[in-house]
Order: structure tokens, then sequence, then C-alpha cells
């Protein structure tokens, strides 16, 4: 489930990124998508290619990896997120959840740290 009000548009310096085309309530659910798991091993085949910046950490010890299919890799890093992920290791599904109110154009973030208050530093250049 992706909601309709969501697309996928250029990011000003990010290159594409998930925006709404109308305002959004806080604690919205606003996708529900299943994942497709990478054992260990293929998560380190993974890391030599473009895909390593669009998979997730997975499974309770963090060892795997996913590729959450609809539009949860898209989303843009900020250690401001207006949105949160969260995994659901036993049905295989990343749901994305605004966090705060969202304005109609506004781009939707996520803390790839998980838990968007988190402020540790991520593994790239962050803008």
């Amino acid at each position: 489930m992706i909601a309709p009000h969501l697309v996928i548009a250029p990011s000003e310096d990010r290159g594409r990124g998930v925006f709404t085309t109308k305002s959004i309530p806080a604690d919205t659910v606003i996708e529900i998508s299943p994942v497709i798991v990478l054992t260990s091993k293929e998560r380190k085949d993974i890391e030599k290619t473009k895909l390593f910046h669009y998979v997730f950490e997975w499974g309770d010890t963090r060892r795997q990896a996913c590729v959450a299919l609809g539009y949860v890799s898209m989303y843009n890093h900020s250690y401001d997120a207006n949105c949160a992920y969260e995994m659901d290791f036993d049905n295989l599904i990343v749901s994305i959840r605004t966090v705060k109110k969202i304005k109609k154009g506004e781009e939707l973030y996520i803390n790839y740290n998980a838990d968007p208050t988190d402020q540790t530093k991520v593994w790239f250049d962050t803008h």
C-alpha cells in the first residue's frame, strides 16, 4: 500500500525523493511495502553495487539486508525526519509512518538510523 498522494520527484540536492501532493497528519501510515530478504553473504555482494545505498539492515542481528519494494528505498535521510520506518520481520514488510504534520508539496524524510531523533553520524556526507 502506497498512499495515492505520494510521488517520486527531483529533490533539490539529493537526486530523487518522496513528496506529498496533500497535507498529511502526524502518526499516519503512508506506506506498507513487502521486502526481499538477502542473506548475510548476499548483503556483502550488494555492498559492491549501487544497490548498497538502497537496502536496509534486516533481522534481529542486522546481519541480513532487505530490498524494500514500493517507495521505501527512495526516502532521503534527515536527522530531522518527518517520517519513521518500522520493520516487521515476521511478515516481511516495512511501514512508513509520519511523525510530524507534513504540508502539501513537502519532501518526506526518514532517519537512516531508524529512530527519527537519532543523531548518530551516517555512513555518507549529509546535506
